[in-house]
């Protein structure tokens, strides 16, 4: 999309103080757009703000935490008053666990990653989906971040796959629900991005085979530029679901 179509266009990102979340803000900086950065850490929001250089002034932080109502709903309060509106919603913050076999898995960390995955991704959502709806002109976009475990697991990943299943049946049914008020939902699903949350790939991750393999990693702004295109089309189109990964991961023949 041309900058001087994207001017008035307002995103939030979740997550957006690094990696995946942070290579897409930038995009949609580069873009034109205003974005509402959000994520835990205001530090972390901060240094993106800094890395959006000339665009900084078109950013808005907001310290939330996804999982926590209250927090999400002054997230959207915030962006109204802010902007006005909301046109995209970049549905990004996300956790993993720890590796273990199935019995092994921890309720802390059960709850945690359906907490950060499942429930933040549909409190956003919910959020977004209502302001879109009221808002004028109508309607807007949604942007879920599944992931390649979205489709296949890894070994000892249940609490990860599983949320990342249950994403992609949120992506469907906002699709449907949405369609009456003009607001699209899709999916991008990412595989091996280079970010801090995927060093370990470089090292060695297990396989199902049992043996570990360093599997190869790529560009994230590769991630953004994708979310960009989703972004920036129309809304009577739709990229209803896309695979981003590094070429030579081990993905078609996981397993």
């Amino acid at each position: 999309m041309m900058e001087g179509r994207s001017m008035n266009k307002i995103a939030v990102v979740t997550g957006a103080g690094s990696g995946i979340g942070r290579a897409a803000a930038l995009a949609l900086l580069g873009a034109g757009w205003r974005v509402t950065l959000a994520g835990r850490r205001a530090e972390a929001l901060q240094e993106t703000i800094d890395a959006a250089g000339e665009a900084a002034p078109r950013c808005l932080a907001v310290p939330t935490d996804v999982g926590d109502p209250a927090s999400v709903k002054a997230l959207f309060a915030a962006v109204e008053a802010q902007w006005g509106r909301c046109d995209l919603l970049f549905n990004n913050a996300g956790r993993g666990s720890p590796s273990v076999d199935f019995d092994e898995i921890s309720d802390e960390d059960w709850f945690g990653v359906v907490a950060a995955n499942l429930h933040g991704a549909f409190l956003c959502a919910r959020e977004a989906y209502a302001l879109m709806k009221r808002q004028s002109p109508q309607g807007g976009r949604i942007i879920n971040n599944g992931s390649i475990s979205a489709h296949a697991p890894r070994p000892g990943s249940a609490p990860y796959t599983a949320t990342k299943h249950a994403i992609t049946g949120l992506t469907k049914s906002l699709s449907l629900d949405g369609r009456k008020w003009d607001i699209a939902c899709g999916q991008i699903d990412v595989g091996n991005a280079a970010t801090p949350m995927t060093e370990r790939m470089v090292r060695g991750v297990p396989q199902p085979n049992g043996t570990m393999l360093a599997e190869p990693r790529m560009d994230v702004a590769h991630v953004g530029e994708t979310v960009l295109h989703m972004a920036s089309l129309p809304l009577d189109a739709n990229i209803q679901f896309v695979t981003v990964m590094a070429t030579k991961m081990p993905f078609v023949g996981r397993g």
